[in-house]
């Protein structure tokens, strides 16, 4: 059985927090992420599903390649990182445009309705158990702000 592939974006700012978008109808958490279209290379697809899933826009040099990593039977995930300060984002202005049909009332509803910036050490309890422990477990989300962090010039 092939494996699915999907990439994410794991944006990170100073105050060691991970941008988690919330799953409409669902309880749980997530990072910007999705299925590769044909054609795209990982990079491409983490861009593309950031922009989709909350509007934000990160150039392809911005991106440090964490490379791919088991998720589900079926699936690999696929992660980049980068920073942006806290004071840098309005996430009241971040939006989905991606959109799924509910299976209750047939409307489309946008795949993730809220952002928030999360304390590494509160992770793993906001998102899906199987995600918990990609991030809190197999990806050192510390390290990851160490090399993704601006160094500040000077003596």
């Amino acid at each position: 059985m092939a494996r699915n592939l999907s990439c994410a974006v794991l944006l990170l700012n100073e105050h060691a927090q991970l941008l988690l978008c919330h799953v409409t109808g669902k309880r749980w958490w997530d990072v910007p992420k999705g299925l590769q279209d044909p054609g795209e290379t990982p990079r491409e697809t983490a861009l593309r599903e950031l922009a989709e899933e909350t509007g934000l826009v990160l150039r392809s040099d911005e991106l440090l390649d964490l490379g791919r990593f088991v998720y589900r039977p079926d699936k690999d995930l696929h992660f980049f990182a980068a920073c942006r300060a806290s004071d840098a984002l309005d996430l009241s202005r971040c939006c989905c445009s991606s959109h799924f049909e509910d299976p209750r009332t047939g409307r489309p509803c946008p795949e993730v309705d809220a952002f928030e910036w999360v304390p590494f050490a509160h992770v793993g309890a906001r998102c899906s158990k199987t995600m918990g422990r990609v991030l809190t477990g197999v990806i050192d989300l510390e390290s990851v702000l160490r090399r993704v962090q601006p160094h500040e010039q000077g003596d």
